[in-house]
């Protein structure tokens, strides 16, 4: 007779709930600043749900660590790190190239992506969301906004059941800082600038912050995330924050106000109203407050009101928490404990609208001009404004400057930007005027 072989005891739920679950697989590519704070992480918080398997970079050999465990495979090529067994690919090198490619092939293979570059979400979040879907993966990038502020996780969950209109924010550090420092010492702009260089706050090229480019991606992202609308970052407009001036601290506290870069989208019908710039903001307002390098983001809804998010927005450990929390996050939908993100909102065709995009916003304005001194002048400005159908609501003009260079300033009851430029274009052209007029929105 045939041998009778006894199977085992299949095995409880309760013993089937007590085995320990694999470790999350996780490459990174990018060892910056960043990566390196993401790294440490991981690696001090070993044997929980992620595990670093693969750490990318050029130069590698120049960048090993001998805090990260023997057992992570350092190595500048990409390709091997697509082709090895990771589930997650965490992207932190930044920009467009190479790493829109890099995102896409992860995604194409199934990997899911956590990311923190601004730029690609801003251009190709939609359809990056797509492929993720289509893959049946994920792509988190919690980390591209204000860094560890978690602003992007509550837009897209604690606050989906709300109907947003609108979005403020201070997004950019680098500029918080400048202009915050030029505040409280009165120092020039390029004294400012040079400590934010010093500090590590701003890049030896710092035009991206300065210009708003930053900014603008970042608020593209908002309004993807918040108003369900995409917007290609450069049609929003940016101005710069350069030519800011320690003597506007002075008019403008003269006005209760002080000076930040203001990015807001607010979203009227079928038009966005964007713009990304520094604005006069009342010096007891919640921008007012935000000082040095912090980033502040505020949301208007029509049932929840008015929602705040204020913290570190740049830096190597608040963008590193974001993006371990994102990681996280989705370690969790694969071990089955979670339900993925619906992404569908973002990426269908009723989700998303694509909005015509303006900067006409309708505020009172701060007009700032530096003059050669002579009898005539407010006359001049004030036909000029009149001419316009533009009101002046108050003239301030400090002692104590050269009579050859000589600030003051115009404010205006609240108009539309479009009938405003053309008015200053036309003073900026009068004889006297030694400098383009500075012309800030004031936000109350």
């Amino acid at each position: 007779m045939p041998k009778r072989t006894s199977k085992p005891a299949a095995k409880s739920a309760t013993s089937r709930k007590q085995e320990p679950k694999s470790a999350c697989r996780v490459a990174l590519i990018g060892f910056g600043t960043v990566g390196r704070a993401v790294a440490k992480i991981l690696c001090e918080n070993g044997g929980g749900s992620l595990k670093l398997t693969h750490i990318c970079n050029r130069n590698v050999e120049r960048k090993k660590q001998s805090w990260v465990p023997g057992d992570v495979i350092w190595t500048d090529d990409v390709q091997s790190v697509l082709n090895s067994d990771v589930e997650i690919v965490i992207e932190l090198i930044g920009g467009l190239n190479p790493a829109g490619q890099i995102v896409r092939s992860a995604l194409e293979a199934g990997k899911s992506v956590v990311t923190a570059n601004k730029q690609l979400i801003a251009r190709h979040g939609p359809e990056l969301l797509q492929l993720a879907s289509s893959k049946g993966c994920q792509i988190e990038f919690g980390a591209s906004v204000a860094g560890g502020v978690p602003v992007l996780p509550a837009l897209r969950t604690g606050l989906c059941g709300d109907r947003l209109h609108g979005i403020a924010g201070i997004l950019n550090g680098t500029c918080n800082y400048i202009l915050s420092r030029i505040e409280n010492a009165r120092i020039p702009f390029s004294e400012a600038l040079e400590e934010a260089q010093a500090r590590g706050y701003a890049e030896a090229d710092a035009s991206e912050d300065l210009d708003g480019g930053d900014a603008r991606a970042k608020l593209a992202i908002l309004a993807l995330a918040g108003l369900h609308t995409q917007v290609a970052p450069e049609s929003i407009r940016a101005r710069t924050i350069r030519s800011v001036d320690a003597v506007d601290f002075d008019y403008a506290a003269e006005l209760g106000c002080t000076i930040r870069q203001i990015s807001r989208a607010d979203l009227k019908g079928d038009t966005l109203f964007a713009d990304v710039g520094p604005c006069v903001v009342p010096t007891d307002s919640p921008f007012g407050r935000v000082q040095r390098n912090l980033n502040l983001v505020l949301t208007s809804g029509q049932y929840g009101g008015d929602m705040a998010f204020l913290g570190a927005g740049a830096g190597g450990d608040p963008t590193a928490v974001a993006v371990v929390s994102d990681l996280m996050f989705v370690a969790q939908s694969l071990a089955g404990g979670g339900g993925k993100r619906d992404v569908a909102s973002y990426v269908s065709t009723a989700g998303i609208s694509t909005p015509t995009i303006s900067s006409d916003f309708e505020t009172p304005w701060y007009l700032r001009f530096f003059v050669r001194d002579q009898p005539g002048i407010v006359a001049r400005l004030a036909q000029i404004l009149a001419t316009h159908r533009l009101n002046i609501d108050s003239l301030l003009q400090k002692p104590g400057f050269d009579k050859a260079s000589l600030p003051f300033v115009i404010t205006l009851e609240p108009c539309r930007d479009a009938l405003l430029h053309p008015a200053v274009e036309e003073m900026s052209q009068l004889d006297f005027a030694l400098r383009p007029c500075v012309c800030l929105p004031i936000l109350r």
